[in-house]
């Protein structure tokens, strides 16, 4: 059993009493909204109530007033413009909505997305000549990508391009001479409404200017232009994005869902299908279900099936696409099985946990489409920062998740010597190098990581919101923990620990495998459920203990109850 460290948020009982009276809500809802950083009654309402008339002025954002002038100005000479976009589901969904807009308020529109094995991340040179040669246009508006292709830009514009940047990851110093440049990283640091946009929620916000520009000019296509049906391809991109379901992220999914299970977009429809929801759609339904699905085909060939897909005009078109995503999902799922098991049992071989701070593995003809799934897989086996590299030429490419504490983008810029190319964020990079630096450069990493982490940090945090009794746990109070949601980065799941509980029947595994483990807990006068998923091998509890959980509310032949999904147990202190 992994060793966990529980982290209790400390109780604030005076002021949860106080807001849980203000608010008329339960001091549990209050104390898990104090947790999160909401403490006074007109944030709490604003953030239980996450309403698209809460989002603020789109013209708010650094570059945006620039980036609609310089499209307005190429509607109006009649320019068309090729939008570049990105291989995953943030990028895919970003030009699916850019298209849409643009396309209805009268511009003429081309769309090129990059060969992620040919041409490489982003505003790459290749990717950029491919574009093009194939649109020969004479504005180019880059999406989830080109904060920092300094060159590209430049080389584009002294051909007498105009390029718009629309992304949200770092940018590069100096940041490159775009014509206009939108990215929430340049905004002062007190805007936090808007500056964990993703660039599907950046792509939004654009369409919502581009809209009110419209109708300041007459424009008749804007006059009843309706944003809201956009909200399906928002969600599904800032959730797949993995970016905080907090500020303007967190009515944008909000609404979203709400759009998502509603939506008349065929090739959702259709992709519903194949995934094989057949309930509600929520945030871990589009992280596991769809966004994987969609993510196929930029990993393994080209996205362009998945944009298809999502501007799919009948169910004929959509469902072929549909069925080749699904396709495509189950040969990468194949592929990153193979190579995470090859990382494992490699690293497992001479993994050293008190020396090693950091996984970094990399082979030749480890398929590029992968290798950040298989960070993932890594990190969560040995709970290290990870990048796996891959390639079939003379570099190799790779891409890395993180822990919380280390900064991976931060950490890479302090390698820049060893690398050729790199970029990302605190959480997640991509990077290049040769294969001969593998060697310094995992020593160099390793050892910032060392600097860094103390060693407790290494081990994964369940953060627990509160101590609860059995009898806190009635229908009526878990169903109000669930106004907290979407629930994501930063706004996490409500977990909370039960304290000197006992088995009230032996528990039992059950299962393919055995993998799982039913049982139920007592503390003196309730008892209730509990479901362990995963739980594999590991001990079971017994004697008197404490439960780390989810309250989680499970319906069974139409009759409702309150379960306890199990995080971790320890003897009972």
């Amino acid at each position: 059993m992994k060793n966990f460290r529980w982290s209790l948020a400390p109780a604030q009982p005076l002021l949860a009493d106080r807001l849980a009276r203000e608010l008329n809500i339960s001091s549990l809802l209050a104390q898990c909204l104090l947790n999160r950083g909401q403490t006074e009654a007109a944030s709490i309402q604003a953030f239980l109530e996450p309403r698209l008339r809460r989002l603020a002025d789109p013209f708010l954002l650094p570059g945006l007033p620039a980036a609609v002038e310089t499209l307005w100005r190429a509607r109006e000479q009649h320019r068309p413009l090729v939008i570049f976009g990105d291989y995953d589901v943030d990028g895919v969904t970003s030009a699916a909505v850019l298209l849409e807009v643009l396309q209805r308020l009268g511009w003429s529109t081309y769309y090129y997305l990059p060969r992620r094995l040919d041409e490489g991340y982003g505003l790459s040179r290749a990717g950029v000549e491919h574009c093009l040669q194939q649109f020969p246009v004479s504005l180019l508006l880059a999406v989830d990508c080109g904060s920092t292709a300094t060159d590209t830009i430049l080389d584009l514009r002294q051909r007498g391009l105009d390029v718009v940047v629309l992304d949200h990851h770092q940018v590069s110093t100096p940041p490159p001479n775009a014509t206009a440049l939108v990215n929430p990283q340049l905004a002062a640091a007190d805007s936090p409404s808007f500056r964990e946009l993703c660039s599907v929620g950046l792509a939004f916000k654009l369409a919502h200017a581009l809209v009110k520009r419209g109708r300041a000019a007459g424009l008749p296509a804007a006059a009843d232009f309706d944003l809201r049906p956009l909200l399906d391809l928002v969600a599904l991109g800032t959730i797949a994005d993995l970016v905080p379901l907090t500020g303007e992220n967190r009515i944008l999914v909000a609404c979203g869902l709400e759009r998502l299970n509603t939506t008349r977009r065929p090739g959702l429809g259709a992709l519903r299908r194949v995934a094989q929801i057949s309930g509600a759609i929520g945030v871990y339904e589009v992280g596991y279900q769809l966004a994987p699905r969609l993510n196929a085909a930029g990993r393994l060939e080209n996205a362009e099936a998945a944009l298809r897909l999502l501007l799919a005009r009948d169910t004929a078109e959509a469902e072929p696409l549909a069925q080749a995503l699904d396709a495509q999902n189950r040969e990468r799922q194949k592929i990153e099985r193979a190579i995470a098991d090859q990382v494992i049992g490699a690293v497992r071989a001479r993994f050293n946990a008190q020396t090693d701070f950091v996984v970094v593995e990399g082979q030749m003809l480890w398929h590029l489409g992968v290798v950040g799934i298989v960070a993932s897989r890594v990190l969560r086996e040995f709970y290290r920062p990870t990048i796996i590299l891959g390639g079939d030429g003379k570099d190799w490419r790779g891409s890395g998740r993180s822990i919380d504490g280390f900064d991976l983008a931060a950490a890479l810029r302090q390698c820049d010597d060893l690398l050729l190319r790199h970029g990302g964020h605190a959480m997640a990079a991509g990077l290049s190098l040769a294969p001969e630096n593998l060697a310094a450069f995992r020593q160099r990493l390793n050892q910032l990581a060392r600097q860094t982490l103390r060693p407790e940090q290494l081990h994964p945090q369940i953060r627990l919101d509160a101590v609860a009794c059995l009898a806190d746990l009635a229908l009526e109070r878990v169903a109000e923990l669930a106004r907290l949601g979407p629930f994501g980065s930063e706004n996490p799941q409500v977990n909370l620990v039960l304290r000197g509980v006992r088995l009230k029947h032996p528990a039992d595994r059950f299962g393919h495998d055995l993998a799982h483990a039913r049982f139920w807990v007592a503390d003196g006068g309730a008892a209730r459920e509990a479901v362990w998923w995963g739980a594999n091998d590991a001990p079971l509890p017994e004697g008197c203990f404490d439960l780390a959980f989810t309250p989680e509310i499970h319906t069974y032949n139409a009759r409702r109850s309150v379960r306890l999904k199990v995080l971790h147990w320890r003897p009972a202190v």
